[in-house]
Protein backbone atom coordinates (compact mmCIF):
# COMPACT_ATOMS: atom_id res chain seq x y z
CA UNK A 1 0.00 0.00 0.00
CA UNK A 2 2.34 2.43 0.97
CA UNK A 3 4.60 2.02 -2.72
CA UNK A 4 1.07 2.69 -3.92
CA UNK A 5 0.82 5.76 -2.18
CA UNK A 6 4.28 7.22 -3.32
CA UNK A 7 3.41 5.77 -6.92
CA UNK A 8 0.57 8.67 -6.54
CA UNK A 9 2.43 11.02 -5.71
CA UNK A 10 5.31 11.27 -8.22
CA UNK A 11 3.05 13.22 -10.49
CA UNK A 12 3.09 15.94 -8.19
CA UNK A 13 6.46 16.19 -7.19
CA UNK A 14 6.98 16.39 -11.29
CA UNK A 15 4.99 19.07 -11.65
CA UNK A 16 6.76 20.72 -8.90
CA UNK A 17 9.90 20.23 -10.16
CA UNK A 18 9.12 21.75 -13.16
CA UNK A 19 7.37 24.80 -11.85
CA UNK A 20 11.03 25.00 -9.64
CA UNK A 21 12.72 24.81 -12.83
CA UNK A 22 10.71 27.63 -14.62
CA UNK A 23 10.91 29.82 -11.66
CA UNK A 24 7.17 29.38 -11.07
CA UNK A 25 6.77 27.78 -7.52
CA UNK A 26 4.18 29.47 -5.25
CA UNK A 27 4.81 32.51 -2.74
CA UNK A 28 5.06 31.52 1.20
CA UNK A 29 1.39 32.24 2.49
CA UNK A 30 1.45 35.70 4.55
CA UNK A 31 -1.14 35.19 6.87
CA UNK A 32 -1.13 33.87 10.60
CA UNK A 33 -0.77 30.43 11.18
CA UNK A 34 -2.47 29.53 14.63
CA UNK A 35 0.62 27.04 16.34
CA UNK A 36 -0.55 23.72 15.64
CA UNK A 37 1.88 21.95 18.62
CA UNK A 38 0.74 24.88 20.99
CA UNK A 39 -2.56 24.06 20.79
CA UNK A 40 -2.36 20.40 21.29
CA UNK A 41 -1.23 21.00 24.91
CA UNK A 42 -3.97 22.51 25.91
CA UNK A 43 -5.99 20.67 29.34
CA UNK A 44 -7.50 17.60 28.95
CA UNK A 45 -7.20 15.99 25.51
CA UNK A 46 -7.17 17.46 21.82
CA UNK A 47 -9.22 16.39 19.35
CA UNK A 48 -7.90 16.52 15.86
CA UNK A 49 -10.91 16.64 13.45
CA UNK A 50 -10.60 15.55 9.95
CA UNK A 51 -11.63 16.11 6.61
CA UNK A 52 -11.86 12.85 4.59
CA UNK A 53 -13.92 12.33 1.73
CA UNK A 54 -12.67 9.02 0.75
CA UNK A 55 -9.84 6.55 2.20
CA UNK A 56 -8.43 3.06 0.78
CA UNK A 57 -9.74 1.40 3.58
CA UNK A 58 -13.47 2.55 3.39
CA UNK A 59 -14.20 3.59 0.17
CA UNK A 60 -16.23 6.81 -0.67
CA UNK A 61 -17.14 8.06 2.94
CA UNK A 62 -18.86 11.56 1.92
CA UNK A 63 -17.94 14.20 -1.26
CA UNK A 64 -21.13 16.01 -0.83
CA UNK A 65 -20.22 18.24 2.57
CA UNK A 66 -17.68 21.15 1.57
CA UNK A 67 -14.99 22.02 3.33
CA UNK A 68 -16.53 25.16 4.36
CA UNK A 69 -19.33 23.50 6.20
CA UNK A 70 -17.62 21.05 7.74
CA UNK A 71 -14.61 23.72 9.16
CA UNK A 72 -17.36 25.55 10.41
CA UNK A 73 -19.32 22.26 11.99
CA UNK A 74 -15.85 21.39 13.79
CA UNK A 75 -15.05 25.00 15.35
CA UNK A 76 -19.07 24.93 16.79
CA UNK A 77 -18.40 21.11 17.67
CA UNK A 78 -15.09 22.19 19.78
CA UNK A 79 -12.46 20.48 17.31
CA UNK A 80 -9.28 22.02 19.14
CA UNK A 81 -7.42 21.69 15.30
CA UNK A 82 -8.46 20.26 11.84
CA UNK A 83 -6.93 17.39 9.48
CA UNK A 84 -7.68 18.09 6.14
CA UNK A 85 -6.80 15.24 3.37
CA UNK A 86 -5.07 16.88 0.55
CA UNK A 87 -4.24 13.54 -1.16
CA UNK A 88 -5.94 13.21 -4.64
CA UNK A 89 -5.77 9.49 -6.06
CA UNK A 90 -6.81 7.45 -3.00
CA UNK A 91 -8.61 10.09 -0.61
CA UNK A 92 -10.33 12.34 -3.16
CA UNK A 93 -8.55 14.94 -1.55
CA UNK A 94 -7.08 18.61 -2.75
CA UNK A 95 -4.27 21.21 -1.78
CA UNK A 96 -6.78 23.81 -2.27
CA UNK A 97 -9.14 22.71 0.51
CA UNK A 98 -6.83 23.93 3.16
CA UNK A 99 -7.46 27.62 1.87
CA UNK A 100 -10.99 26.95 2.31
CA UNK A 101 -10.94 25.83 6.08
CA UNK A 102 -9.10 28.83 7.19
CA UNK A 103 -12.45 30.60 8.72
CA UNK A 104 -12.38 29.21 11.79
CA UNK A 105 -9.27 29.92 13.04
CA UNK A 106 -8.49 26.48 13.53
CA UNK A 107 -4.90 25.33 13.47
CA UNK A 108 -4.78 23.20 9.59
CA UNK A 109 -2.70 20.14 9.59
CA UNK A 110 -2.14 18.99 5.70
CA UNK A 111 -2.42 15.24 5.87
CA UNK A 112 -0.55 13.68 2.76
CA UNK A 113 2.51 11.47 1.64
CA UNK A 114 4.96 14.09 1.69
CA UNK A 115 8.60 12.83 0.93
CA UNK A 116 10.25 15.93 -1.37
CA UNK A 117 11.42 19.27 -0.05
CA UNK A 118 8.85 20.70 -3.12
CA UNK A 119 6.08 18.83 -1.27
CA UNK A 120 6.93 21.61 2.00
CA UNK A 121 7.00 24.47 -0.22
CA UNK A 122 3.68 24.38 -2.04
CA UNK A 123 2.36 23.42 1.47
CA UNK A 124 4.04 26.82 3.06
CA UNK A 125 2.11 28.66 0.50
CA UNK A 126 -1.15 27.31 2.37
CA UNK A 127 -2.71 28.39 5.67
CA UNK A 128 -1.38 24.83 7.13
CA UNK A 129 0.01 25.76 10.37
CA UNK A 130 1.61 21.84 10.16
CA UNK A 131 2.14 18.62 7.83
CA UNK A 132 2.65 15.26 8.49
CA UNK A 133 5.90 13.37 7.87
CA UNK A 134 5.57 9.60 7.67
CA UNK A 135 8.70 7.53 9.09
CA UNK A 136 7.61 4.46 6.71
CA UNK A 137 7.65 6.44 3.42
CA UNK A 138 10.95 8.22 4.45
CA UNK A 139 12.61 6.39 6.79
CA UNK A 140 16.15 8.53 6.56
CA UNK A 141 16.09 10.34 9.41
CA UNK A 142 18.74 12.87 8.46
CA UNK A 143 16.27 13.34 5.40
CA UNK A 144 13.21 13.57 7.81
CA UNK A 145 14.95 16.07 9.81
CA UNK A 146 15.56 17.92 6.84
CA UNK A 147 12.09 18.14 6.05
CA UNK A 148 10.54 18.46 9.19
CA UNK A 149 13.54 21.83 9.43
CA UNK A 150 12.21 22.90 6.30
CA UNK A 151 9.02 23.08 7.45
CA UNK A 152 9.23 25.04 10.99
CA UNK A 153 11.58 27.80 9.09
CA UNK A 154 8.14 28.27 7.26
CA UNK A 155 6.40 28.40 10.24
CA UNK A 156 5.00 25.35 10.32
CA UNK A 157 5.06 22.12 12.69
CA UNK A 158 5.93 18.72 11.79
CA UNK A 159 3.45 15.70 12.90
CA UNK A 160 5.93 12.73 12.42
CA UNK A 161 3.99 9.52 12.18
CA UNK A 162 5.22 6.16 13.26
CA UNK A 163 3.84 2.63 13.51
CA UNK A 164 5.94 0.95 15.90
CA UNK A 165 8.79 1.38 17.95
CA UNK A 166 11.48 1.21 15.23
CA UNK A 167 9.85 4.09 14.00
CA UNK A 168 9.89 6.38 16.98
CA UNK A 169 13.70 5.28 16.83
CA UNK A 170 14.25 7.01 13.61
CA UNK A 171 11.83 9.75 14.49
CA UNK A 172 13.49 10.72 17.76
CA UNK A 173 16.65 10.62 15.77
CA UNK A 174 14.98 13.22 13.06
CA UNK A 175 13.85 15.36 16.32
CA UNK A 176 10.48 15.31 15.59
CA UNK A 177 8.94 17.18 18.59
CA UNK A 178 4.92 15.65 17.27
CA UNK A 179 4.92 12.16 17.18
CA UNK A 180 1.80 10.62 15.83
CA UNK A 181 1.40 6.92 16.72
CA UNK A 182 -1.31 5.31 13.91
CA UNK A 183 -3.20 2.28 14.84
CA UNK A 184 -3.58 0.90 11.29
CA UNK A 185 -1.23 -1.16 9.45
CA UNK A 186 -0.52 0.16 6.24
CA UNK A 187 0.26 -3.11 4.86
CA UNK A 188 -3.16 -5.11 5.82
CA UNK A 189 -5.24 -1.69 6.57
CA UNK A 190 -6.72 -3.47 10.56
CA UNK A 191 -6.38 -0.97 13.06
CA UNK A 192 -5.02 -2.28 16.71
CA UNK A 193 -5.78 0.15 18.77
CA UNK A 194 -4.10 -2.13 21.84
CA UNK A 195 -0.77 -1.70 19.82
CA UNK A 196 -1.48 1.72 19.26
CA UNK A 197 -2.10 2.75 22.98
CA UNK A 198 -0.09 0.55 24.20
CA UNK A 199 3.21 2.69 23.18
CA UNK A 200 2.29 5.73 25.42
CA UNK A 201 4.43 4.21 27.83
CA UNK A 202 7.27 5.41 25.79
CA UNK A 203 6.09 9.20 25.57
CA UNK A 204 8.52 11.74 26.51
CA UNK A 205 7.31 14.85 28.37
CA UNK A 206 8.99 17.04 26.06
CA UNK A 207 7.12 15.27 23.43
CA UNK A 208 3.55 16.03 21.97
CA UNK A 209 1.81 12.35 21.00
CA UNK A 210 -1.49 12.02 18.78
CA UNK A 211 -3.06 8.79 18.63
CA UNK A 212 -4.60 8.12 15.17
CA UNK A 213 -7.20 5.53 13.36
CA UNK A 214 -9.97 4.14 15.20
CA UNK A 215 -10.64 6.85 17.45
CA UNK A 216 -15.00 6.49 17.29
CA UNK A 217 -16.15 6.80 20.77
CA UNK A 218 -16.20 8.42 23.94
CA UNK A 219 -14.53 5.73 25.36
CA UNK A 220 -11.68 5.21 22.84
CA UNK A 221 -10.75 9.09 23.83
CA UNK A 222 -10.81 8.27 27.46
CA UNK A 223 -8.51 5.22 26.89
CA UNK A 224 -5.79 7.75 24.72
CA UNK A 225 -5.87 10.19 27.63
CA UNK A 226 -5.14 7.42 30.21
CA UNK A 227 -2.24 6.10 28.09
CA UNK A 228 -0.75 9.59 28.17
CA UNK A 229 -1.69 11.05 24.73
CA UNK A 230 -1.80 14.61 24.39
CA UNK A 231 -4.16 14.25 21.36
CA UNK A 232 -6.61 12.24 18.95
CA UNK A 233 -7.27 12.15 15.20
CA UNK A 234 -10.90 11.36 14.15
CA UNK A 235 -11.70 11.38 10.66
CA UNK A 236 -13.89 8.50 9.29
CA UNK A 237 -16.21 8.39 12.27
CA UNK A 238 -17.18 11.32 11.84
CA UNK A 239 -17.21 12.34 8.35
CA UNK A 240 -19.46 9.26 7.43
CA UNK A 241 -22.57 10.23 8.85
CA UNK A 242 -23.26 12.71 6.76
CA UNK A 243 -23.17 15.54 10.16
CA UNK A 244 -19.99 16.01 11.46
CA UNK A 245 -20.53 18.72 14.18
CA UNK A 246 -23.15 16.45 15.69
CA UNK A 247 -20.63 13.81 15.92
CA UNK A 248 -18.20 15.70 17.19
CA UNK A 249 -20.15 17.09 20.08
CA UNK A 250 -21.44 13.32 20.73
CA UNK A 251 -17.68 11.94 21.18
CA UNK A 252 -16.40 14.45 23.02
CA UNK A 253 -19.78 13.78 25.22
CA UNK A 254 -21.51 17.15 24.78
CA UNK A 255 -24.61 16.35 23.28
CA UNK A 256 -26.25 13.01 22.21
CA UNK A 257 -26.73 11.30 18.67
Amino acid sequence: MLERFRAAKRHEVDKLEQCARRGGLPAPFAGPRPAFGTALRGDGLAVIAEYKRASPSCGVIDTKLTPEEVAAAYEAGGATAISVLTEEVHFRGELSYLARMTAPGLPLLRKDFIMHPLQVTATAATPASALLLIVRLTPDAALLRDLREQAEAQGMDAVVEVFDTDDLDIARASGARIIQVNARDLDTLKVSMPACLGMGVLRDAAETWVAASGMSAPEHLAAAATAGYDAALVGTALMRGGDPGTALRALLGREAV
